[in-house]
């Protein structure tokens, strides 16, 4: 399909990627990450590995004339025993700005996990394809939004007219840190999960660091949005914590002050906006951990649980409304000295009369269309209205 002399291959190179913060060189292609090898070598855990390699709002962008694009990929695709199987990714092609197709690659690797046991096994698998064509003639930027939930490795781009860098179009970049639910959990493709959604909604270039799981405070999270340019930023914080039942109230405060501080050192002046955790009912009153509800996994259905007791409230443990009204005190005492601090309840975002109209399908994960109206709410609390419209600078 793509021996015929017209093709232009062009290096897949950082100049042509957004989104990612640093880019591996692999036996393939290249990798794009969204946390830096320094940050992954503090950190041994398989799923946050997993999750800063899937590459959510990393896009391919150039400017080309264009009207056949091909690019391989290898991706890795996720298989939990006993779940049914999981859609392929989606590609989502942009020209000008307007999205135009949609496109999956087939073959590649697949990591097996078993949720009962903990295990995962990779088996390595082919170099898969994704074309499009039909694209108008003349001078466009087109925009390939990666798959948000399959690691991917790009081994090729080729064109049937050359490609260079987009040129900056002098937007705003908005840097944001949260959870799988940020990462993207079950948006139905790469450019609308609710932080995509948003972004486009307010004008903004997105650098997503949604850490499916791994939104922990981690110190070396909090460096590497320090060390980011940004123009706005936020962070999104609560699940995760609680989910994993990870620390107690007494760490949880000064954990959040540290890395908002870290964060500071490099961006003292930036709008900040601190967002507590959406509705979720399963932990709103009951500590963590969280749990797979391995009975509905039986029935080949993915459901999480909470399995805390909600009398150890007293003594520490985390719930969502705890962490909420942690967060509110924490930016009330810090907007003192820091004026472009902000405060965002993350019920505005989906709340209870959300969860009638559109409940949480697996208990945490917000399903596409709730993704829109999270990013649609987002955009209308924060770019339109609130700490990131163009008037609050």
């Amino acid at each position: 399909m793509h021996t015929g002399p017209h093709w232009i291959t062009t290096p897949v190179t950082a100049e042509l990627l957004r989104g990612a913060v640093e880019t591996e060189r692999t036996a393939h292609g290249v990798l794009p990450h969204r946390l830096p090898s320094w940050a992954r070598a503090q950190c041994a855990d398989g799923q946050l590995a997993m999750a800063e390699s899937q590459p959510s709002g990393v896009r391919l962008v150039f400017r080309t004339r264009a009207t056949a694009v091909e690019l391989d990929a290898l991706p890795t695709k996720r298989v939990y025993a006993g779940a049914p199987p999981r859609p392929d990714g989606l590609y989502d092609l942009f020209v000008d700005g307007r999205p135009t197709a949609q496109g999956s690659v087939t073959g590649g690797s697949t990591l097996t996990v078993d949720m009962a046991t903990g295990s995962a096994e990779h088996r390595p698998g082919p170099v898969g394809t994704l074309r499009f064509d039909g694209l108008p003639d003349g001078d466009k930027d087109v925009e390939i939004w990666l798959p948000h939930n399959e690691t991917t490795e790009l081994v090729a781009l080729r064109t049937d007219a050359p490609v260079e860098p987009a040129p900056d179009r002098g937007r705003r970049v908005w840097l944001h840190h949260g959870s799988s639910i940020s990462h993207g959990s079950d948006a139905a493709s790469p450019s609308t999960t609710w932080p995509a959604l948003a972004a486009a909604l307010g004008g903004v270039e997105l650098v997503n660091l949604g850490l499916g799981g791994s939104a922990l405070l981690d110190p070396f999270t909090a460096r590497t949005m320090r060390d980011l340019p940004a123009d706005l930023i936020s962070v999104k914080i609560g699940i995760n914590v609680v989910g994993l039942d990870l620390m107690r109230l007494r760490a949880f405060g000064p954990a959040v002050h540290g890395f908002l501080d870290t964060i500071r050192e490099g961006h003292p002046e930036t709008p900040l906006l601190v967002v507590s955790p959406i509705l979720c009912p399963i932990q709103e009153d009951t500590p963590g951990p969280g749990a797979f509800d391995y009975g509905a996994l039986s029935e080949g259905k993915l459901r999480f649980r909470a399995t805390g007791d909600p009398a150890d409230i007293a003594a520490g443990k985390l719930t969502l409304n705890v962490v909420r009204d942690e967060l509110a005190r924490i930016v009330a005492q810090r907007s003192a000295g820091d004026p472009n601090i902000h405060h965002l309840d993350g019920r505005e975002l989906y709340g209870e009369a959300d969860h009638a109209e559109l409940p949480l399908p697996d208990g945490i994960h917000p399903d596409a269309a709730t993704h829109r109206r999270i990013g649609e709410r987002f955009a209308r609390l924060a770019f339109t209205t609130g700490p990131f419209a163009e008037r609050a600078l």
